[in-house]
């Protein structure tokens, strides 16, 4: 059997008994409500139990021996309970204890950089296109400007022949005075 599957099986039909539960109270009465919600618990006490099961497979094994011990001497099984009890607290405990730390740590390790690289890109994107715009903004404007400057001074061919008027006007002047 693959276990993710009987995972969700078992996490799935847990659900439906809550919900089942919850529509009975609704609709036949609080009498076979609380009789179904009773059974709801026992389906959660057994799913609790699961789940415990796959985290410690020894835990099983210590309640099997718990049982032929107490059907074997009253004295011994209770302190075979009592030890068997407090290690397998201590074995759930630190199993489950560090599998969740360890997955707590992998999920908010991932999510954290997952988020800060998307923000960050995000952020650096975002502000690379406004400065790049405004550069090219502040170009344009500029480059405008230099074309205007430009557009205003004479050309070659307007120089060379407003020179030749004033030379020309020049030798007139001249030739009308020595005359």
């Amino acid at each position: 059997m693959n276990p993710n599957r009987v995972d969700s099986i078992v996490d799935l039909t847990y659900g439906v008994l809550i919900f089942a539960a919850i529509a009975l109270i609704l609709t036949v009465g609080t009498g076979v409500g609380v009789a179904f919600g009773l059974g709801v618990l026992v389906s959660y006490a057994i799913h609790v139990g699961w789940k415990m099961a796959r985290f410690d497979p020894y835990w099983m094994t210590g309640e099997v021996d718990e049982q032929v011990e107490e059907t074997v001497s009253e004295e011994v099984g209770q302190r075979f309970e009592e030890t068997v009890s407090e290690e397998v607290d201590r074995r759930v405990e630190e199993t489950v204890s560090e599998e969740v730390d360890r997955r707590v740590e992998e999920t908010v390790s991932e999510e954290v950089d997952r988020r800060v690289e998307e923000t960050v890109s995000e952020e650096v994107d975002q502000r690379v296109e406004e400065t790049v715009s405004e550069e090219v903004g502040e170009v344009t404007k500029r480059v405008e400007e230099v074309n205007e400057r430009i557009d205003r001074r004479p050309r070659e061919d307007e120089v060379e022949g407003k020179i030749s008027e004033l030379t020309d006007e020049d030798d007139e002047r001249e030739d009308s005075g020595s005359n």
